[in-house]
């Protein structure tokens, strides 16, 4: 069976996912990019959004190269894939990547109110799961076709499929930042009782990179 896993993940050193206020002009709430500044010259991150070649011999880069391999599908929470909210009014919002998305393989998005499956260019295609967290799982692990899940966020989305013991591995990027607020990762939740211990710990250019393992 797949592992289920949550790859190249930035937290803030007091453990903050994404800052406060997240909407359209600050899609990772405010201060939130700060999170990211590891992943911003990398080779991968460029690859995916077609900037200039970036860094390609760091640590930082090697842990981001690494996080889309073996991937076989993806979840995202709906803030994850825009900022609407309540119903869709049109198909008109097709997500923050343009028409060719970094994900080339099937993305089932949580969502409360139903919207038609979308293609897109490069692979990518977005299916909106209504009925819940277990269903989009079951939905994501037949499409990987025995590769790895990747929860891809946000913070709710990876504390819900924590609380419910789904998630195998955690790949965390703690950035050397202190937001004081935003959404928490582990708030009232207890990762060892969960079975995870720490498996790895690397200082890469930018960031610290800890596993951890079920």
């Amino acid at each position: 069976m797949s592992n289920v896993r949550v790859a190249a993940f930035s937290l803030s050193l007091d453990g903050f996912g994404a800052g406060p206020n997240q909407n359209i002009d600050n899609p990772l709430g405010i201060r939130g990019t700060e999170l990211h500044q590891w992943f911003f010259p990398t080779k991968a991150f460029s690859s995916m959004h077609g900037g200039p070649e970036g860094e390609s011999t760091s640590i930082d880069n090697g842990f981001a190269e690494r996080s889309f391999e073996n991937v076989g599908a993806w979840i995202l929470g709906r803030n994850m894939f825009g900022p609407i909210r309540g119903p869709w009014n049109d198909d008109s919002w097709k997500g923050w990547w343009g028409d060719s998305p970094p994900y080339h393989v099937p993305v089932f998005v949580l969502t409360h109110h139903a919207r038609a499956t979308l293609t897109m260019d490069g692979g990518t295609t977005f299916y909106f799961v209504t009925d819940g967290i277990e269903s989009a799982l079951t939905k994501a692990r037949e499409a990987a076709g025995g590769k790895d899940v990747r929860i891809g966020g946000g913070v709710s989305t990876i504390r819900q499929y924590l609380s419910a013991g789904h998630i195998d591995e955690m790949h965390l990027a703690f950035s050397p930042v202190l937001l004081g607020e935003g959404e928490s990762l582990f708030h009232g939740i207890n990762a060892s009782e969960l079975g995870f211990t720490v498996s790895s710990v690397v200082s890469g250019e930018r960031a610290t990179h800890v596993t951890l393992a079920r």
